[in-house]
């Protein structure tokens, strides 16, 4: 648990980064108005956690679930969030799901070429190839 209320807060540059993302260029935000949307933002997060953690209970878990999530959203009538949330969180999912795969590939590749050095069959560039797996993936 948070030792300070000041532990709780979202970090001030990644809030400053956000808000200058989405506003067009040329429009400064002053430093107080910085602060007060990332007060702002912390308050939002911990109110909707605490309204996700209220329904995972409920269900008798103990971990907070996207659905968990949405539902809160849902409960605590932030309903024009609901959809672009779902958007995002399936974009993680295909995200995280892409990632697996390219990794479990890869091991997959690496494990073949170092049967086949081990057999004596290695060939002229089986580094590079392992090379250009690896840059494939980022």
């Amino acid at each position: 648990m948070a030792e300070k209320i000041e532990d709780l807060n979202l970090p001030n540059a990644v809030v400053a980064r956000i808000v200058k993302d989405c506003l067009p260029g040329g429009i400064n935000v002053s430093k107080e108005s910085r602060t007060a949307i990332a007060k702002a933002a912390s308050v939002f997060v911990l109110y909707i956690t605490s309204a996700a953690n209220m329904i995972a209970m409920k269900n008798n878990k103990k971990t907070i679930s996207g659905s968990d999530v949405i539902n809160a959203m849902h409960d605590t009538e932030f309903v024009d969030f609901i959809e672009p949330l779902e958007e995002a969180l399936e974009n993680f999912k295909k995200f995280q799901k892409e990632k697996k795969d390219a990794t479990a590939k890869r091991k997959q590749l690496i494990m073949m070429l170092k049967e086949n050095a081990e057999q004596g069959s290695t060939e002229n560039g089986t580094e590079k190839e392992v090379m250009e797996i690896d840059e494939d993936d980022d």
